[in-house]
């Protein structure tokens, strides 16, 4: 489901079969489990799953991010990570993202696992762990940068005025 998915919204209320979001260029997908090879060659878009994986998560995966939770604490042992690193969910608008697309999920599905999540927001926003390709993360960073220099230039030039 979502092969090569180039924009979009899709919430399940169920657990999704193998190779779910693979090539997803774009799209935002959240589902309550995925089989093994989710998010494969993921070159894009936003991925959370609320429920367990299978094998191979995120192999060849070069963009895009993808949230996983992991109730057991066992999600590294399911994750490729040769192209990808795993986090935890630490910045503001990374916890305000994955808290809008639960609420969402929440909103079209009614899902009780959502709710739960939600419901205990401060512990379980503890429990996610953020996937990111290391080389798109980087790309990331350096636009960040890229960004603050810029911003830095103009407010230079404006009170030089």
């Amino acid at each position: 489901m979502l092969y090569g998915a180039t924009s979009g919204e899709v919430y399940i209320n169920g657990v999704a079969g193998e190779r779910f979001c693979v090539r997803n260029s774009g799209a935002i997908a959240v589902v309550e489990g995925a089989g093994d090879h989710c998010c494969e060659y993921m070159t894009g878009g936003r991925t959370v799953v609320l429920g367990p994986t299978g094998r191979n998560f995120a192999a060849g995966m070069s963009g895009g991010v993808a949230y996983v939770y992991d109730e057991k604490g066992n999600f590294d042992y399911f994750c490729n990570m040769e192209m990808a690193e795993l986090s935890l969910i630490e910045e503001a608008d990374d916890q305000k993202e994955l808290y809008g697309l639960i609420s969402a999920h929440y909103k079209y599905t009614n899902s009780p696992m959502a709710k739960r999540i939600l419901d205990n927001w401060s512990k379980s926003v503890e429990q996610f762990i953020k996937v990111i390709p290391i080389e798109y993360k980087k790309v990331l960073q350096e636009e960040k940068l890229v960004e603050l220099d810029r911003k830095n230039k103009i407010t230079s030039i404006t009170e030089a005025r």
